[in-house]
């Protein structure tokens, strides 16, 4: 493991610090990156994502994806967690806690808005992002991008109906060019960059894929951290002027993020699923969409609405949880190649 990753919570943090410190020096560059953006989908976060993916791609084998069929409990337990439970929680910890434990601060207006933030972030089972956690914990690539594939085509039928039965409302428009750019830029097509070097690489030597695989890992972990940054400046001014909602919204937000993957955890022992399985399968379920999860926020409630900006904690919260998770995964990675979790 090279330095990048063996340190990566300190570059994240570190990230995290540099994206408030130059949004708050330099507001107007963030602005001007904000603005480059097509149906909700910032560009400049897509490279960098599409960045973070790439490498994970070009490990992917076409022949060993229809093996998948044959352990079928990795992706019936991210289903699961993903549409029967995961919305579910998270609209009864947004209830419980700005309905009754944060009643005192929050009012009631703002509250429902907050809460219906949280319910798009529960309803939209994240793309992009769970590669790179997957990545991370050395999880079975191929597995992955059959249950992010799912997962997407599930979404397309399944998050309009549950966002529209928990939030009470009748008229949900799902942006679908949100959702078709989306997978788009993060699955279609660096998996079909991946695949076209995997087999430019493979035509030369295994050994040429096995070095451009090596020396390309660095820039996902760069690409991550680059993503931190951007994403932390272009709300440097929320951070530093609502530092105490942030800190309300963000309570339940993890406690969702922690009780579903251990939720999921518990499930993949039951199932005694293999570590590059049980792995990603636990953090599929934790991740979040956020990109949906924005735009249907703003088109319901507007752009400054409590709704959009717990879409927007969303998103904050997220990437130094789910490294923590990857840490608890990691530290139970069995010596072995795929023996139980």
């Amino acid at each position: 493991m090279g330095i990048f990753e063996r340190y990566l919570t300190v570059w994240v943090g570190l990230g995290m610090l540099a994206g408030v410190g130059l949004g708050w020096m330099a507001p107007g560059v963030f602005q001007t990156v904000a603005a480059l953006e097509y149906a909700h989908v910032n560009l400049v976060v897509a490279v960098f994502i599409w960045v973070m993916i790439y490498p994970m791609m070009i490990q992917i084998e076409w022949s060993a994806i229809k093996d998948v069929g044959k352990r079928p409990q990795g992706l019936a337990l991210t289903l699961t967690v993903n549409w029967l439970i995961k919305p579910f929680t998270m609209a009864g910890l947004g209830v419980l806690f700005f309905h009754h434990l944060f009643a005192p601060w929050v009012d009631p207006q703002s509250a429902n808005e907050y809460i219906a933030g949280m319910i798009l972030l529960g309803v939209a089972p994240c793309t992009a992002m769970v590669f790179v956690w997957s990545q991370l914990v050395r999880g079975d690539a191929n597995y992955t991008l059959v249950q992010v594939s799912i997962n997407d085509v599930i979404m397309i039928f399944a998050f309009a109906p549950i966002a529209a039965l928990l939030l009470g409302v009748t008229n949900l428009a799902v942006p679908w060019e949100t959702l078709f750019l989306s997978t788009l830029l993060y699955v279609v097509l660096p998996l079909l960059a991946g695949l076209a070097t995997r087999r430019a690489l493979l035509r030369r030597s295994p050994q040429a894929l096995e070095a451009f695989v090596r020396g390309i890992k660095p820039w996902s972990v760069a690409g991550l951290i680059a993503t931190v940054v951007l994403l932390f400046g272009l709300q440097a001014e929320t951070i530093l002027a609502q530092p105490g909602v942030i800190g309300l919204i963000a309570v339940p937000l993890v406690l969702q993020t922690y009780g579903i993957f251990f939720l999921a955890w518990w499930g993949a022992r039951w199932l005694r699923l293999p570590h590059p399985v049980a792995g990603p399968a636990c953090l599929i379920g934790t991740s979040n969409f956020f990109e949906l999860a924005v735009a249907v926020a703003i088109s319901l409630f507007g752009l400054h609405s409590g709704a959009a900006l717990a879409t927007v904690v969303g998103v904050l919260v997220e990437v130094p949880l789910m490294l923590s998770l990857v840490a608890f995964v990691n530290a139970r990675r069995p010596a072995q190649a795929a023996p139980t979790c």
